[in-house]
């Protein structure tokens, strides 16, 4: 009886394919490399303050005449007219800062918790102003970062552990509970997962490095609802669509929720629109609901909120229909339920 022998056509085949794969393999991951560092690096390169809301006020001639010499394309200039209104308006969040002009001074209303980098930017400009007046300038800082944090370093860093904080937990329950047997359980974990690890990374922001403030316990829901946000979107995903939906979904959260979420910066330090693609997602819609509970008393807290309860609602959604579909198809057996076939002779 002859051997079956594959031919040497067939052989050769078999033989490039590794390389193949290979060759497509390292392609693939220095595509991915190169998209990372643009989706970091771009934003940063093209950053820069993009009509940041500020507010003026003083004499009518003086504010008038500063308005007027602010650039457009840069400041969004709004004129108040007294200090109180001016400060009222900071404190609401309407504008990011104010100056006040008067005779031989000119005081400097900031809130730096709110946009550090534009923040700067402004203070930068009202030294110049003084410079160029001969005038006293005196800053009056109404929302500042903690004293054990004053430069919101830890607040910064806070954007990859919302992205992890998402995509790990959809990572595990999906391996842990598979299939649409295990749907369920997923959702549950991802829920227990986002209020408990939640509640610890506020704690540690708070009580270990003190970079937040405020409530703890609206500070921690507000980030278990960013967590949940992405957990549940990226379960929705990978229960519809399979492991491709959940790649995809980790791919747009890191390579361009992370970079756009604005929280070292401030989303007004963005390149023009992206910050509004940037407060869509969740990391950024999350970093402004955080900033919003721990410095502002809850101002500005309600668009983040419902950003990320539509984030929520589309992963339920996206899980729904899988449940659904998994219903009309019939759940497939697991290969560890399987019976063995007995063996015949």
């Amino acid at each position: 009886m002859s051997e079956n022998r594959p031919t040497p056509d067939k052989a050769a085949t078999e033989g490039a394919a590794p390389g193949r794969k290979l060759i497509a393999v390292l392609f693939g991951l220095t595509a991915v490399v190169t998209l990372m560092l643009c989706a970091f690096a771009l934003p940063s390169i093209h950053s820069g303050p993009d009509h940041v809301p500020v507010g003026v006020t003083g004499s009518q001639g003086a504010a008038d005449q500063l308005s007027q010499r602010l650039d457009s394309g840069t400041w969004d200039v709004t004129v108040y007219p007294d200090i109180e209104s001016l400060t009222s308006a900071i404190e609401d969040r309407d504008v990011i800062g104010g100056i006040a002009v008067s005779s031989g001074k000119i005081d400097m209303y900031t809130a730096a918790a709110g946009a550090p980098s534009a923040t700067s930017a402004l203070t930068t400009l009202g030294s110049t102003l003084a410079d160029q007046q001969q005038a006293e300038i005196h800053t009056h800082e109404l929302a500042p970062f903690t004293e054990d944090d004053p430069r919101g370093a830890g607040f910064g860093a806070a954007g990859l552990p919302l992205v992890f904080g998402g995509m790990i937990p959809a990572m595990v329950l999906t391996r842990l509970f598979p299939g649409h047997p295990g749907l369920r359980m997923r959702l549950a974990g991802s829920v227990l997962f986002s209020l408990l690890a939640g509640a610890a990374v506020a704690a540690l922001l708070q009580f270990g490095t003190g970079t937040l403030a405020g409530n703890y316990w609206l500070t921690s829901l507000g980030l278990s609802l960013g967590m949940a946000a992405l957990s549940m979107t990226f379960i929705g995903l990978e229960a519809l669509v399979g492991f491709a939906g959940l790649g995809a979904g980790a791919a747009v959260m890191m390579l361009l929720g992370n970079p756009l979420s604005g929280l070292g910066s401030g989303p007004y330090w963005l390149p023009d629109g992206w910050a509004l693609v940037g407060q869509i997602l969740p990391p950024g819609a999350a970093g402004s609901l955080l900033r919003a509970n721990s410095y502002f008393d809850g101002t500005g807290a309600l668009a983040p909120a419902l950003t990320l309860a539509a984030w929520v609602a589309l992963g339920l959604v996206l899980m729904l229909l899988a449940d659904r579909r998994g219903r009309r198809t019939g759940a497939p057996v697991e290969p560890s339920q399987a019976q063995p076939t007995p063996a015949t002779a």
